[in-house]
C-alpha cells in the first residue's frame, strides 16, 4: 500500500464515469480498477453502493474478484438526511455494507447549498456531517470527506466553510478534500483558500474540475499550498470539461517535484496504462495529452530535429521512457534534412546527405499535392525505402481495377470489384463484392493474393477517412484518403491523393497492403 503520507485517489469510476457518452459496465470498473492498481494509486473510488444497482454489484463483485497489490477501495456516498440518524440511514447502510475500508463522504460546505439544495439549516448541516462520520468511524470504516463546492461556499460564508472542515475533522474525518465542483477557479486565488484551510489543522486534499482548463495546474497549486491529497480521473475524464488528469498530476509531481507517488517501474508503464483504459471505455485517446498521447512527444518541425540531433532533450522537458511513451519524428512539409534522417534513424534506415535531400524534395512536392505524412507512417517508411534502395518496394503489378456499384431491385447498394495483377510470374484475376467501392476493392486484392502470401489473411483494414482538399472545384476537387490497416501485431497508416476519390481510396489500399507484406518479412 502507499505511503499514508501524501494520497494519490482516483474518482475515474464514479467522477469520471460522468463523462457524457461513457456508460461503464461491472466488467469495465473492474479491469479499470486493475489497471489503477497497476499504476500504484493508494485510492480508487469505486463508486456510490445504494444509490445505484451497478455500483452495489461492483463492490460485492470487488471483495471476490479484486485482489490489489497497492490500492485500497473507497465506496462514496453521502451524509446522513437531515431528522435522521446516521445508524438508521439506509444510503449510510449501504456504505457500511459494501465492504470497501474506505468511505467518502460528499457534503455541503456552502452555505446556499445548504439552505436551498438540502432545504435544511446550517446547524443541522454540521449535525449530519458530525454524526455520519462518527458513526461510521465507529464501525470501523476510514472516513474522508469531499467538502463540495467549497470554494464557491468559501466566497459566500468564509467561517462557515471552514467550519464544515473543523467539524468534519473533530468527528474523525482523517481528510477533507476542497472540491472545485464548478471547476471555475484559477491557481493562484485557490492556493490561498487552500492554505487558510490548511490553517484549521485538518488534513486538506483537493478535488478539481476542468472548466478553466486549470485543474490541474489549480491541483499543484493546492499541493503547494499544504494539500497531502490528491484527486482526479484517469485520461482527465469527467462532466462537462473532466475532472484533473490524474496521469499528469502524478507525472507532475513525481518527475518535477520530486513526490514518490508510485514506483517507478508502474510510472514507465503509464502510457500503457493510458491507452489501456481508453481501450475499456471505448473513448478515443486524446493524442495531445501531456505525457502519455502518442503526440507527447512528437516534433514535426525541421528546427527542432535539427537541435534534437545533437541532443534530444533541447525540445523535450523529459525522456519519454520515463512514462513509457516514445519520441516521434513527423515528417511533413516542414520538414528538413535533419528530420528525415532522424526518422529513417527511428526506423532502422542510416541516409546518405543525397538520399536526405532527395527525400526532403520528394516530401515537400508530394505534400504540396495534398498527401501528409505525419498520419501516414506507413506510407512514408516506404518512400523512404524506395530512395534508400532505387527502386520501388512492389510484392505485385497492377494491370487494371474496375469497380461497379450496382443498386438492385430490393434497394440494396452493392459494389462489385475486378482487379488484375501480376505476382510472383503469375496474372491473376479476381472479384470481389462489398458494401462500398473500397470494401470491395479490398476483398479483390486479398483474393488475388491470399494464395500466394497466406499473410494477408490477418490483415484488416479497420479505418477509412476522406477529405476533399480543394473544395472549391465542387465534385472536381483534390481528395486525400488515409487508411489505417491492422494485423495480429500492430497497425499502420496509408495515405492517397487523386481527383477521383476511388484513385485515392486504391492508391492508400496498395501501400498498405505492400506494407502489410513487407512486416511479414517478404522479401522484394
Amino acid at each position: 500500500m502507499a505511503d499514508d503520507g501524501f494520497h494519490v485517489y482516483d474518482t475515474t469510476l464514479r467522477d469520471g464515469a460522468q463523462q457524457e457518452g461513457l456508460n461503464l459496465t461491472v466488467a469495465d470498473k473492474l479491469a479499470i480498477a486493475r489497471h489503477l492498481d497497476g499504476l500504484g494509486v493508494g485510492f480508487i473510488e469505486g463508486g456510490w453502493p445504494g444509490a445505484n444497482p451497478k455500483d452495489t454489484e461492483f463492490f460485492r463483485r470487488a471483495q471476490t474478484e479484486l485482489d490489489l497489490e497497492h490500492a485500497q477501495l473507497a465506496a462514496f456516498g453521502a451524509t446522513r438526511r437531515a431528522g435522521v440518524k446516521a445508524a438508521d440511514d439506509p444510503l449510510v447502510a449501504a456504505l457500511r455494507e459494501s465492504g470497501a475500508p474506505i468511505v467518502t463522504l460528499v457534503a455541503k460546505s456552502h452555505d446556499r447549498h445548504v439552505e436551498l439544495a438540502l432545504r435544511t439549516t446550517l446547524e443541522e448541516n454540521l449535525a449530519m456531517i458530525r454524526d455520519t462520520v462518527s458513526h461510521l468511524r465507529t464501525e470501523g470504516r476510514r472516513v474522508f470527506l469531499d467538502a463540495e463546492h467549497f470554494f464557491d461556499g468559501y466566497r459566500s460564508n468564509r467561517a462557515y466553510a471552514l467550519e464544515v472542515l473543523r467539524t468534519a475533522a473533530e468527528a474523525g474525518a482523517s481528510v477533507i478534500a476542497l472540491c472545485d465542483t464548478n471547476g471555475g477557479m484559477l491557481p493562484d486565488e485557490l492556493a490561498e483558500v487552500v492554505h487558510d484551510a490548511v490553517g484549521t489543522g485538518a488534513r486538506i486534499g483537493i478535488h478539481c474540475h476542468d472548466d478553466t482548463g486549470c485543474a490541474v495546474a489549480n491541483t499543484l497549486a493546492a499541493v503547494k499550498a499544504g494539500a497531502t491529497h490528491v484527486q482526479g480521473c484517469a485520461n482527465g475524464y469527467g462532466e462537462r470539461s473532466g475532472n484533473a488528469n490524474l496521469f499528469t498530476v502524478v507525472a507532475n509531481l513525481q518527475l518535477k517535484r520530486g513526490f514518490d507517488l508510485v514506483p517507478p517501474r508502474a510510472l514507465g508503464d503509464m502510457t500503457r496504462i493510458a491507452h489501456a483504459i481508453t481501450e475499456v471505455t471505448n473513448v478515443t485517446p486524446n493524442s495531445h495529452q501531456p505525457y502519455v498521447g502518442m503526440s507527447a512527444f512528437a516534433h514535426k518541425a525541421g528546427l527542432h530535429a535539427s537541435a534534437i540531433k545533437v541532443d534530444p532533450n533541447l525540445y523535450q522537458h523529459i525522456d519519454p521512457a520515463q512514462v513509457g511513451n516514445d519520441m516521434r519524428m513527423l515528417v511533413s512539409d516542414m520538414a528538413g534534412r535533419a528530420s528525415v534522417e532522424l526518422k529513417g534513424r527511428e526506423l532502422g534506415y542510416q541516409l546518405t546527405g543525397d538520399q536526405s535531400r532527395e527525400l526532403v524534395d520528394r516530401v515537400k512536392e508530394l505534400e504540396a499535392k495534398g498527401h501528409t505524412f505525419e498520419a501516414a507512417d506507413a506510407s512514408f517508411e516506404l518512400l523512404l525505402r524506395d530512395t534508400v534502395r532505387g527502386e520501388r518496394t512492389r510484392y505485385f503489378t497492377v494491370e487494371s481495377w474496375r469497380v461497379i456499384v450496382e443498386r438492385r431491385p430490393a434497394g440494396d447498394i452493392v459494389s462489385e470489384a475486378t482487379v488484375k495483377l501480376h505476382a510472383k510470374g503469375e496474372r491473376i484475376i479476381a472479384t470481389g463484392e462489398g458494401n462500398g467501392p473500397v470494401n470491395a476493392l479490398d476483398k479483390a486484392v486479398r483474393l488475388a493474393l491470399e494464395r500466394l502470401y497466406p499473410e494477408l489473411a490477418a490483415v484488416e483494414l479497420i479505418d477509412f477517412k476522406v477529405r476533399i482538399l480543394e473544395g472549391a472545384h465542387g465534385t472536381d476537387a483534390v481528395t486525400r484518403v488515409l487508411i489505417t490497416t491492422s494485423d495480429a501485431t500492430g497497425e499502420w497508416a496509408t495515405v492517397g491523393v487523386d481527383e477521383n476519390i476511388i484513385e485515392a481510396s486504391w492508391q492508400a489500399l496498395e501501400q498498405a497492403v505492400t506494407y502489410g507484406l513487407l512486416r511479414a518479412g517478404h522479401s522484394v
